[in-house]
């Protein structure tokens, strides 16, 4: 089987081509530069320089969030697009998996970590479980500080992964101490490779129906929903109020 592997749900961009189970090429870049200019061209030298066709790839695999919204929504729509072009199969893994699986070698658990504003993060907990690697704690949107107590409790070693993690650094190690372990930053980025080697062991999505995983709204989006609902109920309170004065 071969399948393209696209990740563009952060800083990072990544693409990677994978036959089977090896891994023939992969690029990566962790710039402030703009996706969706980036992306198709960074695929087309991947696949001319490996001698890929498109019409040869089996399955179009996707990091499908969470992550920058704009991020996410630039690489779920060229895998779409792509997929339902070439009629072929798409997969969506989770971001914060793919980030993850830099850490399965640790003996502890895993946190990769993006940034969320205001004092929150994207996250989940990873761990070898027996021989496979996988999820122990769900992904989710939460405050830092509750997210480290919660880990507090775990009583393990607890290896922080992912280029935001910097930006918490102070934070992490107040609460957690040495039980927080810091990755190397060569482990910050999340890798197109580990994300092809997940997407060809998962099963694939319907692609009309395949939808980005936020975890939340977009905050204009949240904004314009609270807006409609007040609207609706002002309406309400007003029809009210006209039936109980005639």
């Amino acid at each position: 089987m071969k399948a393209l592997a696209i990740d563009t749900s952060n800083l990072v961009m990544g693409v990677a081509v994978i036959d089977g189970k090896t891994i023939i090429g992969e690029y990566i870049t962790n710039l402030n530069k703009n996706h969706s200019i980036r992306l198709m061209p960074a695929i087309s030298e991947l696949m001319e320089e490996l001698g890929v066709k498109p019409n040869q790839l089996d399955r179009i695999i996707v990091a499908h969030g969470p992550g920058s919204y704009t991020g996410v929504r630039i690489g779920v729509t060229v895998a779409k697009t792509l997929a339902w072009t070439l009629n072929i199969p798409i997969v969506g893994v989770s971001s914060l998996e793919v980030l993850a699986r830099n850490g399965q070698l640790f003996n502890g658990v895993v946190s990769p970590l993006f940034d969320a504003r205001r004092g929150q993060v994207y996250t989940g907990l990873y761990a070898m479980r027996g021989e496979s690697f996988q999820a122990i704690q769900e992904d989710r949107i939460i405050m830092l500080k509750d997210w480290l107590e919660e880990l507090k409790q775990q009583k393990e070693k607890v290896l922080f992964l992912g280029n935001d993690v910097m930006l918490h650094m102070a934070t992490i190690k107040k609460i957690l101490q040495d039980q927080a372990v810091i990755a190397s930053p060569s482990l910050f980025n999340p890798r197109p490779s580990e994300l092809a080697i997940i997407g060809v062991e998962k099963e694939p999505q319907e692609v009309h129906s395949f939808v980005p995983n936020y975890i939340r709204l977009a905050e204009a989006e949240a904004k314009w929903l609270a807006a409609q609902s007040a609207l609706e109920k002002e309406k309400e309170e007003t029809n009210l109020s006209k039936q109980s004065t005639k």
